[in-house]
């Protein structure tokens, strides 16, 4: 047995025990335990759960792929990851922290619900996070099977089946705590093996300086900030959506958001913050550099995805492509996880439970939620083993329009008490339906203007003209503007508020109709 399969398998059964160990832990016991982990989650977990989740397989295979094929134009999307974490987490992790629990939310989208009284509001973010985020799990799926398959030399359907089985697993096992400190360590290690690549694929074209002499020589348009051939140039249209994807966008991501309800307390997102940079500046920019490297070391590749990969094979011992890979594995599971909890999630409390059968007991609920886990990752295996568009094409997509739909709806319902029901259900609509059509008609070649630029404006947009246009008929209620000035607040979470927190679905928000 190779010393890679040795490492893949030891990666793998810690992966296990981790689930495990949080099952017994007390995940099944109840759903705030099972869907946030208790919201005992301290600053370190958080910051590294939220960063290797909003990262993604796309690191080692969308990232490496852009660079490889457009050179430096690639960094518009790394500038915006760097902040990305520490943005998020300081515009509305503290608050939605505080927020979420003084309303008894367990789900991004039942949160939503709850501060935009309606359940239309819940209908409409449930049906599209569902749809969304199961493109995303597929994307992660497929990044794993390709990569399991490149190294270990099994046909594409096993390699698939294991990394699809492991998530499966202890995803199903431990909730949200076995998601979080699997995360934890899925994290380190991907620092770890990005870090290894980069210095083999520097050693081996004599440093940075030799390795941009050598590409403007190929062409020198790689290293220019606008593209291959100068494709996008001047299009700031373009350039300002690619950078918004991943700074502001994964504020509207339901299932990175999360991680600001599962912290131990709100000041848990000062450090949670200083964490993700640190981690961030260590990692980010590394597979981009690495896929830039990989067009002098492994020229001609059939499959840009594969670049980082193929550069870890050409430059490393077997043994240390192991931990490379294991750092990939990590990338991969360390979001599909996430997408895979935060899908059952939503499809079972704000779904299943919320519309269809509303009387379930909590322990119900959890077994519920598991059930969809596994159902939704079998579904997402047999529809990865065709092998739809690649891995960075499926993220982009998915990402912008989650982001369009949701970013005003979470930023405003913590900093602005004017934001009401007509605005949120304006804004989701509006956001998810421009940046859609605007990818599917492929309206960014014609009009200079990326889908997430032309989705979040008109989610905006949305947001404000019409909570404004309907703030006479549509008020936000009395007891959501005094839950949003305390969770201004840095003080410890107030009895008299406290007291009134309710899990079930007895009190849940009303139709929308005039006050």
């Amino acid at each position: 047995m190779s010393s890679t399969i040795v490492f893949l398998l030891l990666y793998f059964s810690s992966m296990l025990m981790i689930g495990l160990w949080a099952m017994r832990r007390g995940a099944g016991s109840n759903l705030e335990e099972y869907m946030l982990g208790g919201r005992q989650v301290g600053p370190l977990v958080t910051a590294l759960t939220l960063q290797s989740t909003s990262m993604s397989g796309y690191m080692f295979l969308g990232a490496g792929s852009l660079s490889y094929t457009q050179g430096y134009w690639s960094y518009w999307f790394a500038a915006g990851d760097i902040g990305g974490g520490v943005l998020n987490l300081s515009v509305i992790g503290r608050r939605m922290r505080k927020l979420s629990q003084l309303l008894g939310a367990l789900t991004s989208i039942e949160y939503l619900e709850k501060r935009y009284p309606s359940r239309w509001v819940r209908m409409i973010g449930a049906s599209l996070s569902v749809f969304l985020l199961f493109f995303y799990v597929l994307a992660q799926f497929i990044a794993g099977g390709k990569g399991l398959e490149m190294v270990t030399g099994l046909p594409y359907a096993w390699s698939l089946l294991i990394a699809v089985a492991v998530i499966i697993m202890y995803t199903f096992m431990g909730g949200y705590a076995a998601v979080a400190y699997t995360d934890l360590v899925q994290a380190l290690i991907m620092v770890v093996g990005v870090m290894w690549v980069l210095f083999a694929a520097l050693d081996h074209v004599g440093g940075p300086v030799a390795a941009h002499a050598a590409l403007a020589e190929l062409d020198p348009t790689l290293l220019s900030i606008w593209g291959r051939g100068l494709e996008n140039e001047g299009q700031w249209g373009i350039v300002v959506g690619a950078f918004f994807v991943f700074s502001i966008g994964y504020m509207g991501w339901p299932h990175v958001v999360t991680r600001h309800m599962a912290m131990s307390s709100p000041l848990t997102a000062r450090k949670a913050g200083v964490y993700s940079t640190i981690w961030n500046l260590m990692f980010v920019t590394a597979p981009y550099f690495i896929g830039l490297l990989a067009i002098l070391i492994v020229p001609n590749i059939a499959d840009p995805e594969m670049a980082i990969f193929a550069t870890a094979e050409a430059l490393l011992p077997p043994a240390v492509v192991g931990i490379v890979m294991a750092a990939i594995m990590a990338a991969i599971m360390s979001t599909a996880d996430s997408l895979l909890l935060q899908t059952g999630s939503i499809a079972s409390r704000d779904i299943y439970q919320r519309f269809i059968n509303p009387d379930m007991s909590e322990r119900q609920m959890v077994w519920v939620s598991r059930l969809i886990v596994l159902v939704m990752g079998t579904c997402g295996y047999a529809i990865a083993l065709l092998q739809p568009p690649g891995i960075f094409t499926i993220v982009i997509f998915t990402t912008t329009v989650l982001g369009s739909a949701f970013l005003p709806a979470y930023v405003a319902a913590v900093w602005w008490k004017k934001a009401n029901t007509p605005g949120a259900i304006a804004s989701m609509l509006m956001g998810a339906g421009s940046s859609f059509l605007w990818e599917l008609l492929d309206m960014s070649a014609s009009t200079g203007l990326h889908p997430m630029l032309v989705g979040v404006v008109c989610s905006c947009v949305s947001m404000v003209s019409v909570s404004l246009l309907t703030q006479q008929r549509y008020p936000v209620p009395d007891y959501i503007l005094e839950a949003m000035d305390e969770s201004a607040s840095l003080r410890a979470l107030p009895a008299h508020l406290l007291n009134k927190q309710d899990f079930s679905l007895s009190g849940e928000a009303k139709q929308l109709r005039p006050a």
